[in-house]
C-alpha cells in the first residue's frame, strides 16, 4: 500500500505542514501512526486533494467535512443533493458579487470619463 510523508503531501500541493495538521485537527485527515511520524495513505491525499479543491470553489471546512460524512456513510444520493445545494448557494453568491463588480466597474468608468473631459476642458482655456 502507497503511503505518504506530511512533507511528501506539503511539497505535492504547495502548502505547510501545519496546514495539513490543523485539517487533521479538525476531523477532515486520519492519518495513522507510526511512533510519532504521521503516516498518510492514499485515502488522505484523495480527500486533501478534495479539500483544497472544496476551499478553491468556497465550501467552508464544516461544508467538506458534511459531504465526507455522507460519502463516509454511503449516502452518494444525499451527497450529491447536498454538493448540488451547495453548488446552487455558491453560484448566487458570485453572480451577486459579480453583478456588484459590475457596478463598480461602469461607476468607475464614468469617473475616468469626466476626469477625462475636465482635463480637457482645462487643456483649452
Amino acid at each position: 500500500m502507497e503511503t505518504f510523508k506530511i512533507s511528501d503531501l506539503a511539497k505535492e500541493f504547495n502548502i505547510t505542514t501545519r496546514s495539513i495538521r490543523f485539517y487533521e485537527d479538525v476531523g477532515l485527515l486520519h492519518p495513522s501512526r507510526n511512533g510519532n511520524t504521521r503516516v498518510y495513505k492514499r485515502r488522505d491525499k484523495i480527500r486533501l486533494k478534495l479539500i483544497l479543491r472544496g476551499k478553491r470553489l468556497g465550501f467552508s471546512l464544516a461544508e467538506i467535512r458534511e459531504l465526507f460524512e455522507l460519502y463516509d456513510t454511503n449516502q452518494s444520493h444525499t451527497q450529491l443533493n447536498e454538493m448540488l445545494r451547495i453548488i446552487d448557494d455558491k453560484q448566487a453568491i458570485l453572480k451577486r458579487q459579480l453583478d456588484d463588480i459590475n457596478v463598480v466597474l461602469n461607476e468607475l468608468q464614468i469617473a475616468k470619463a469626466r476626469c477625462h473631459q475636465a482635463l480637457n476642458n482645462s487643456d483649452t482655456h
